[in-house]
């Protein structure tokens, strides 16, 4: 959908607690929650008109998006298995 946000929480709520806990202690998590946010905020800017850069750039955008959600992700997925072990 144009204009739909993603950021991290909305798109994955089983995962604040790690979201809240990684963003506090650990800064490389922090850096790339920080790209993340601001690209999907201009995401959001150009699908929204605001900004109106070629349809390659866009593209290009969401693509780096993409690749850091899926890193983030990965590192989320991981926290929560290191604690759910942790907790046994």
């Amino acid at each position: 959908m144009l204009g739909e946000k993603h950021d991290l929480i909305h798109e994955l709520p089983e995962y604040k607690d790690e979201i809240h806990n990684l963003k506090i202690n650990n800064h490389r998590f922090a850096r790339l929650f920080s790209e993340y946010h601001e690209l999907d905020h201009e995401v959001i800017r150009i699908e929204g008109g605001i900004e109106t850069p070629s349809d390659d750039y866009l593209d290009l955008q969401k693509k780096k998006r993409l690749g850091l959600k899926d890193e983030l992700f990965a590192m989320l997925k991981a926290s929560k298995a290191t604690v759910s072990q942790a907790a046994q």
